[in-house]
């Protein structure tokens, strides 16, 4: 009695796996072709966008408060690379920060990139407060790109400005956030 239990039990178990199996096959070439055209990660082209910056650290003296404010970010892909040159302002403060970058693109899903890149951050008015510090200073910035529909993108950035604060060694680091008009 226990061992048609247990066989009945094993061949319920086991059925639905049979029950459900179809014939395999492969595609036509042609179709794969198609399949894999559809599934290209990474997003292409370029854009310009513009939302919020937010500097997050201080120098320690005054004119060195952190400061919120708007960004204008615009990235330009090098076509048949993963290289973009990539431009932005950061305003709000006292100062603005324009900041042109060269950067890494690397794809991780449909229409998304990250990218790590540097550059250097040009103040407007040395000397007085940015999101990005209050002198001219080499950057580094680490950020997500992805377009969620035709000619919309929406991005996100950290910068770090280097030895960005007159009269100290302190370091900057910004946030952005915003959504662009691709082309």
């Amino acid at each position: 009695m226990k061992i048609a239990k247990l066989i009945a039990g094993a061949a319920l178990v086991i059925s639905p796996i049979f029950g459900f199996a179809t014939v395999a096959s492969a595609q036509p070439v042609q179709q794969y072709q198609q399949y894999t055209q559809t599934q290209q990660r990474g997003m292409t082209g370029s854009y310009i966008g513009a939302g919020l910056s937010a500097g997050v650290t201080n120098g320690g003296k005054q004119n060195d408060d952190a400061t919120f404010g708007g960004n204008v970010q615009g990235r330009y892909a090098i076509p048949k690379s993963q290289v973009s040159v990539r431009g932005a302002a950061l305003f709000g403060g006292d100062s603005t920060a324009l900041i042109p970058t060269l950067t890494l693109d690397a794809p991780i899903a449909k229409n998304t990139n990250v990218y790590v890149g540097g550059g250097y951050a040009f103040q407007t008015n040395e000397g007085y407060t940015s999101q990005l510090g209050n002198k001219n200073t080499p950057v580094v910035t680490l950020g997500a790109e992805s377009q969620i529909a035709k000619n919309v993108v929406v991005y996100g950035d950290a910068k770090w400005g280097i030895d960005a604060y007159k009269d100290s060694s302190a370091d900057a680091v910004s946030l952005q956030t915003g959504v662009g008009y691709s082309f």
